[in-house]
């Protein structure tokens, strides 16, 4: 008897260095789309760097994200301002890192045909642009071009100007550098950047932490970002970011009456 009651002490005892050793777990989702190879090779990197257990995911929608956040578990999030801007609007994350490879800040710009007058067309017709759902390029510059009068949302940049060459609208706003990837194959449009809304001052990858994330655990995890922006993918330059750079996109929400507090997709 003696001895077995020796031996449960002994189990009793070790249990919370046991619990002590255990790796925190932590959930790093990733945007709707994105590769799940390349989300393990970065959360794998983080891991080994940091000492926490990051697993990957993919949403399947940024809705999923902001649940995500909004709960009890510990979360990251990889994605762009306009989910990032919510997050911060929301109080629910910390910004740690940024992917600055060159292609950091975007703008949304606006499409229309050629003989048509940009201008002309936000006076006379600002409901009639399409722009790219719970995207800053589409959804919000668009929203803010117009006082929040554009109103043909869609899924994609693509389906944005689709809805223009066919038509059903008379302009999109869509990402700068979506548009000269895909400028080629769309003849007899032009480019029309709108004052004070078609700047490049909206942050792209960019890593941000949930509230419970305790301290601690999100410096380590930002400290091995750092260190690891070879894991981010080619030509990677991790560099460190706050919420305050995201101001910018805030800011085209409020203009575009978009309101973070209470918007979902």
């Amino acid at each position: 008897m003696k001895r077995w009651i020796a031996l449960l002490l002994l189990v009793l005892w070790c249990l919370p260095v046991g619990s002590a050793l255990a790796a925190e777990q932590v959930t790093c989702w990733f945007a709707p789309g994105k590769s799940m190879d390349q989300a393990k090779v970065l959360t794998e990197a983080l891991s080994k760097a940091s000492g926490a257990d990051v697993k990957p995911r993919v949403a399947n929608s940024y809705a999923e994200i902001l649940d995500a956040f909004g709960g009890k578990e510990m979360n990251l999030v990889y994605a762009g301002s306009f989910v990032q801007a919510i997050i911060v609007a929301r109080k629910m994350g910390t910004a740690l890192v940024q992917n600055a490879d060159g292609k950091e800040l975007y703008a949304g710009v606006m499409i229309y045909k050629a003989e048509d007058d940009p201008q002309q067309i936000l006076a006379s017709s600002p409901g009639a642009i399409a722009y790219a759902i719970g995207a800053s390029s589409g959804e919000s510059c668009a929203k803010a071009a117009t006082g929040g009068k554009a109103s043909i949302g869609v899924l994609s940049h693509g389906a944005a100007v689709e809805a223009l060459v066919s038509g059903k609208a008379k302009a999109a706003m869509v990402k700068d550098g979506w548009w000269q990837s895909n400028k080629d194959k769309y003849k007899g449009l032009k480019v029309y950047e709108v004052p004070k809304v078609s700047e490049k001052k909206n942050p792209d990858n960019v890593l941000t932490a949930s509230s419970e994330v305790p301290a601690a655990l999100a410096d380590k995890i930002k400290a091995a970002a750092l260190s690891n922006s070879a894991a981010f993918g080619q030509g990677a330059n991790i560099k460190p970011f706050n919420n305050s750079q995201l101001n910018f996109s805030l800011g085209l929400m409020m203009q575009g009456k978009i309101d973070p507090l209470s918007y979902k997709w």
